[in-house]
């Protein structure tokens, strides 16, 4: 049995378990890294790809009032500056006069005078646009540039019209994207939660105006339920209005639904009232219309829009964040990450008991069976306890063990993650009873009549 220890889980903790298990690596790093640029490994991209797929199964292929979309990430720049990205995207930059550093002012307390890295004096704040900027064509000339964007949202919304022509929806409706979005950050860190380059999950949901309260509500709710249903602690979710002063020129309400992360509280996911600005906007810039046509008032109307934008790394990092323990087990220290196992990277692992020919062989046999169904890793080497603890590390949530008695038996060991219990089952029903422990039912099958009976009456 485990013993807890009051190990606290820590930003160094996670960013060594991730370069030292596959998850996540500095970009260029032979070349001594590029800041605030990652790249995902072998297990990062499976974690990575499994919350996107989450999401998208929760808000599209779960509901008949969304339609998914993945537009360009280069845009007319036209669009940035009826969006106001152009005048309104900017932070307050100061830079320090000895070493040059660059600090955003809002970040600095108003006791802060000085660089907070050499003590130089800095200079007087000035406005810095966040957008990449670049150039369409061989030619560097003003009217060639375009950006690249700095969120998904403005992709939906000048397609607003597009999407509702070929699918003919009512309102209430929502358009949800996944995507990349670059912002030239002036100061980064804390890992991947804030970075240059990311990926969004961005839902705009189109509503008549006068339930656009009801709706930014209902929305709140079920956005911080997904993550409550993905194993996150309640405890370390709360919700946080935005102040008259943080509104963003766009929004008519917002709250972020914030998570705390080793280094206190911060944003996870923001879900805005953008009332009908962007539309109007677009609608004027471009001379289309952005309307929809109500059958009921026999008028046509623009829509309010709520908005739920999270993005894709900063849930990757609260999910391992959450999910990372420390305990005592057996005289050693055991880590393990208690991931939910639809975001597991591997689902299951399989082990045999040794390298010897005949025992390899049927090790291989059950590998190749489930392979199929979901990621499996194969682990040969070292001890069968520390290949346990490697998978405990990496949050697998079943490891299967074929010893000498499975040659005669036809038998193998199921050995639950979380609590370390291990059941024997038939190789004939492996794939069934695995399916139902990964879909959360304490159960096993037994190959009488394939019928599946709860552990405890086995």
């Amino acid at each position: 049995m485990a013993e807890k220890t009051p190990g606290k889980v820590t930003m160094e903790k996670i960013v060594s378990l991730s370069q030292r298990r596959g998850f996540i690596f500095p970009s260029s790093e032979i070349y001594g890294g590029l800041s605030s640029c990652w790249d995902y490994g072998p297990l990062g991209v499976e974690l990575k790809r499994n919350v996107k797929e989450a999401w998208w199964r929760n808000i599209v292929q779960g509901r008949d009032d969304m339609m998914g979309l993945d537009a360009s990430i280069l845009m007319h720049p036209q669009t940035w500056a009826a969006s106001g990205h152009l005048e309104q995207f900017t932070d307050p930059l100061v830079e320090c006069k000895q070493c040059h550093l660059r600090w955003r002012a809002d970040e600095l307390t108003a006791t802060d005078k000085r660089c907070p890295s050499c003590g130089g004096e800095l200079t007087e704040p000035h406005h810095f646009n966040l957008m990449f900027k670049t150039f369409m064509g061989p030619v560097e000339e003003e009217a060639n540039v375009v950006y690249l964007r700095p969120e998904t949202a403005q992709g939906i919304f000048v397609n607003f019209p597009n999407v509702l022509t070929t699918t003919r929806k009512r309102l209430p409706f929502g358009i949800a994207q996944l995507g990349k979005a670059f912002r030239n950050e002036i100061t980064t860190g804390n890992f991947i939660f804030r970075s240059r380059e990311f990926e969004q999950m961005e839902i705009e949901y189109f509503v008549r105006p006068d339930t656009a309260d009801k709706w930014f509500e209902y929305w709140l709710e079920e956005r911080r339920r997904w993550y409550l249903n993905l194993g996150i602690r309640e405890g370390n979710l709360r919700l946080r209005p935005h102040g008259e002063e943080e509104l963003a020129h766009y929004a008519r309400k917002c709250y972020d639904i914030d998570y705390n992360f080793p280094m206190g509280w911060a944003e996870l996911e923001g879900i805005a009232n953008r009332g009908d600005y962007d539309l109007m906007q677009h609608a004027k810039s471009s001379g289309r219309e952005m309307t929809y046509y109500d059958e009921e008032a026999k008028e046509h109307i623009v829509p309010y829009i709520i908005e739920p934008s999270a993005g894709v790394d900063r849930s990757m990092l609260a999910f391992l964040c959450d999910a990372y323990d420390e305990e005592i087990a057996q005289g050693e220290l055991r880590v393990v990450l208690h991931l939910h196992p639809s975001l597991a990277p591997y689902k299951v692992s399989v082990l045999p008991l040794s390298k010897k020919e005949n025992l390899a062989k049927a090790a291989r046999e059950v590998y190749d069976d489930l392979r199929p169904c979901w990621m499996v890793h194969y682990d040969d080497t070292q001890s069968i306890g520390r290949r346990y603890r490697r998978q405990d590390e990496v949050g697998t949530p079943y490891c299967v063990t074929i010893d000498f008695q499975s040659l005669e038996d036809k038998q193998v060991t199921i050995r639950e993650r979380d609590s370390m219990n291990q059941i024997r089952v038939p190789i004939a029903v492996l794939k069934e009873t695995l399916a139902a422990k990964l879909a959360g039912e304490d159960l096993f099958v037994l190959p009488e009549g394939g019928q599946i009976w709860k552990e405890e009456g086995k």
